[in-house]
């Protein structure tokens, strides 16, 4: 009887270790899938309900202001800056000083799978409001290093250095964050830091509440897999390889600790960033916030559907906290 339970022991064991083997196999696909910058996300960003949605490239429009935005981005003449940062990586910045010698600066944070210089569209209305603008890479992403796409998590602590690089050389800079899905969610992340007083005001575009939320969403339209077990295998992967995990990044955890006055945007008809998200996190700021709802646009899309409106919402929000 007893050789029978040990042998059901060791059996029950090696059942156990195969699971847990399996386990991280899964979970370290959905880690490259989502999370290495390298590999293809076609899967995820061309998925049918996330078909026109413009996820990696939310600045990007085919219409005729991004056409000129773009134009004005080559002639308007920009510097690359770099910083290290608190794991020593080399990350990337383009510079746009405005001739008006202003004190004023925006920095600007791209989307998933995207670059600082995509997104000049923003960083055009920005800069006609006054700004000086930067358009960091983020890690992993244009011409910054890294081996991972933080989300936002560690991106936030890349943001507070870029806010430090300002201070450095301006030290009665007043800065505003602006960013849009991940961007958004970044700037979020950023709020919950200790932030110096000259950063003014945040504006935050179609953010996620966390990335488990948003990873377990994805998985479940993609895939229609529940979130356990794949998440938990998936976020442990990813504090092995990229040293956070997927519950802690949290946008809504950080958005409680705001002291920063923000602005929270999204779309009636986003399917990439449900609109629930976006209710959540504006109902837990203490701090002073608006909202701009823009009924029937997607993911990124607000500011297209919006027009001129969007840009006049968030130029009167910013202006009630600047000099």
């Amino acid at each position: 009887m007893k050789k029978y339970k040990k042998v059901i022991l060791i059996i029950l064991f090696v059942i156990a270790i195969l699971i847990i083997i399996a386990g991280f196999v899964v979970g370290n696909m959905f880690y490259n899938l989502a999370l290495n910058p390298t590999t293809d996300k076609s899967s995820v960003l061309n998925a049918p309900h996330n078909v026109g949605d413009n996820a990696a490239d939310v600045d990007s429009s085919g219409d005729i202001e991004k056409t000129k935005s773009e134009e004005w981005f080559k002639n308007i003449g920009f510097e690359d800056l770099y910083i290290q940062t608190f794991d020593d990586l080399k990350l990337h910045a383009y510079s746009i000083q405005n001739t008006d010698q202003s004190n004023k600066y925006a920095i600007i944070c791209h989307g998933y799978g995207g670059q600082g210089s995509l997104m000049t569209k923003s960083a055009s209305r920005f800069y006609s409001m006054g700004f000086n603008v930067l358009l960091p890479d983020a890690r992993g992403q244009g011409k910054s290093e890294g081996n991972y796409i933080g989300m936002g998590w560690h991106d936030r602590l890349d943001v507070v250095s870029w806010i430090d690089d300002i201070l450095e050389k301006d030290s009665e800079a007043e800065i505003i964050l602006y960013g849009v899905s991940m961007g958004g969610a970044t700037v979020m992340m950023a709020s919950g830091e200790n932030l110096p007083e000259n950063v003014k005001a945040i504006v935050e575009d179609c953010g996620y509440t966390s990335v488990w939320d948003e990873f377990s969403y994805q998985l479940k339209e993609i895939f229609n897999l529940p979130a356990f077990p794949f998440m938990n295998f998936s976020s442990a992967v990813t504090k092995l390889r990229a040293g956070y995990t997927l519950g802690e990044a949290s946008a809504l955890d950080q958005v409680v600790k705001s002291n920063t006055p923000m602005m929270f945007i999204h779309g009636g008809s986003d399917t990439f960033v449900p609109s629930l998200m976006f209710n959540e996190v504006y109902d837990a700021a203490k701090v002073p916030k608006e909202k701009l709802y823009v009924k029937d646009a997607g993911h990124g899309e607000s500011s297209n559907i919006a027009g001129e409106m969007y840009w006049k919402k968030v130029e009167d929000f910013l202006y009630k906290y600047l000099d």
